[in-house]
């Protein structure tokens, strides 16, 4: 049976040794905080502080979310990681699908220690994109594609239904996204899942592509669909995301590669792993 969803947002403080280490979280398009809590949790027993914000329109109804735009999911994901950056001295950002574009940009813009994604969503490939600008004006809603997880019986608590106005702004954060990624310096940790219906190995490839300045590690998922916080793979997620929080903040990596991923220090473009 799967779990009620809790829409509600997730914070915890620094209860570990050392010195202070938070983590920014962030759910996915149409989601809620329901499909990472696990995770925002694992993190949390870990002892690292958490922040995980339920985006405005989401958690409520799609119609909700379609009068929103793409700079109110980044203020409120920025809020979290400025309130962790304030009493921490470490603060990676996390987040999955678009809470991975969302953490990515952070990373840009901030100077996080390290960023961490699931399946992060950087390109739509569906044809119609391009056009939701104008779609949106006759269109309001398209069936959605809710629960790609490979695990039975669970449920992301996400819309039913995606509506198109919020595509259209979805689009022209991934599109913005992408520009910013070579201002990434800080190590990026990908887990990716060999079977994903709902992001395509593109927006892996443009990734890569993307990340010029940023040393890339890649895990490949092999149990797991799209929302694979909450698929078979999810334990290999929440001891990946505190290993590689920890080799960060201790210092570099000076071993082969990590998990089926390139070795530290090797560049996007020549490293091998999935995509």
């Amino acid at each position: 049976m799967s779990i009620p969803a809790d829409h509600s947002p997730f914070s915890s403080p620094f209860s570990g040794n050392g010195p202070s280490i938070g983590v920014a979280v962030s759910h996915g398009f149409t989601g809620s905080p329901h499909g990472v809590r696990a995770w925002a949790q694992s993190l949390a027993d870990a002892g690292f502080a958490v922040r995980m914000p339920l985006l405005p329109g989401h958690g409520t109804s799609w119609q909700e979310l379609a009068r929103t735009r793409w700079q109110d999911w980044h203020r409120a994901y920025d809020a979290a990681y400025l309130e962790l950056e304030a009493e921490c001295d470490h603060v990676f950002t996390a987040g999955l699908s678009m809470g991975g574009a969302l953490a990515l940009r952070v990373a840009a813009l901030r100077p996080v220690s390290g960023t961490i994604v699931v399946n992060p969503g950087l390109v739509i490939d569906d044809p119609r994109a391009p056009f939701a600008g104008v779609l949106k004006f006759v269109l309001k809603s398209t069936p959605a594609i809710a629960n790609d997880i490979f695990k039975p019986d669970m449920d992301e608590g996400a819309y039913q239904r995606t509506p198109v106005a919020a595509a259209h702004e979805l689009n022209m954060m991934f599109k913005d996204t992408l520009r910013l990624l070579p201002r990434i310096t800080a190590p990026v940790r990908v887990f990716r899942s060999t079977v994903d219906h709902v992001v395509s190995d593109s927006s892996i490839v443009a990734l890569r592509r993307g990340l010029t300045n940023a040393r890339l590690e890649l895990s490949a998922l092999e149990n797991s669909y799209h929302v694979a916080t909450l698929d078979n793979d999810a334990p290999q997620i929440f001891s990946g995301t505190a290993e590689f929080i920890r080799s960060v903040v201790s210092g570099p990596v000076i071993a082969g590669p990590a998990d089926g991923g390139p070795a530290a220090g090797t560049s996007p473009a020549s490293s091998g792993g999935h995509g």
